[in-house]
């Protein structure tokens, strides 16, 4: 059965898609089945593994509403391993659409349920908010990874989000784990980047993945040829930093 980690920070600019996308492209390269879910209204997951916005006519707002199963919506992309339920705007509407409804935090978690035989690994990419869709993701999954920028104000908002992940497991999700803070965007040659993740090690002692991603022009240059790093520049830091993450985060459920 699929172990489903959700990339959930409140804060926009941390690394969530990316780290979404190559993580789960880093995965597939290791041998595992995944199945990224792209449950943000901008899609960038989306575009970001090569799926065109006219080819995303339908995805996650219709798998959260229940108009479609999973199997229905499950796209192939050119990721060797990976498979994608991507997003577009129309996503955006659907929190109005079923806010009124009974048990609306585990509309997502029962939509998976059909397809979690079917893969290692399901990967949610989540908005940068705390908004009902990322409810959702925190209801459906197993553990939750957080993405943490090496710059100033990196805590910032932090405790919000841990506080709604405790809020969460004792309502809705007591098996939901902390799968791990991910120190992103970092570069060594800075006293920032250094003090930042000092700062990050010493408030959550043992919660804080190895791996850290380094600050890197070929992960910033992939997604706009709709390619993850591996697939763009499998030599360059940022997919020799995911495929360790990938490896680390495999060690840790074994």
């Amino acid at each position: 059965m699929a172990r489903i980690i959700a990339i959930a920070n409140q804060k926009g600019g941390v690394g969530k898609t990316t780290t979404a996308v190559n993580l789960s492209a880093a995965l597939g390269a290791l041998e595992k089945k995944v199945l990224l879910i792209d449950a943000d209204p901008q899609a960038n997951a989306t575009s970001g593994l090569g799926i065109q916005h006219a080819e995303a006519t339908r995805g996650t707002y219709e798998l959260i509403e229940g108009a479609l199963s999973a199997a229905e919506l499950i796209l192939s992309t050119t990721s060797p391993g990976v498979s994608i339920i991507p997003a577009h705007l129309d996503l955006v509407a659907v929190e109005l659409e079923i806010i009124d409804q009974p048990k609306r935090e585990f509309f997502l978690k029962r939509a998976l349920e059909s397809v979690q035989d079917q893969f290692d690994y399901i990967i949610i990419d989540c908005a940068p908010s705390l908004g009902l869709i990322t409810l959702n993701a925190l209801t459906a999954a197993h553990g939750v990874l957080v993405p943490i920028q090496c710059e100033y104000y990196a805590l910032e908002g932090l405790g919000k989000l841990l506080n709604t992940i405790k809020r969460v497991q004792e309502i809705h999700n007591d098996d939901l784990e902390i799968e791990g803070l991910l120190l992103t965007m970092f570069d060594g040659r800075l006293r920032l980047s250094n003090q930042v993740a000092d700062e990050v090690r010493s408030h959550f002692d043992g919660v804080v993945f190895k791996t850290i991603i380094h600050r890197n022009i070929k992960l910033s240059e992939a997604p706009s040829h709709g390619e993850n790093i591996i697939a763009y520049d499998a030599g360059s830091k940022g997919a020799e930093n995911y495929l360790t993450l990938a490896q680390e985060l495999i060690a840790k459920e074994s």
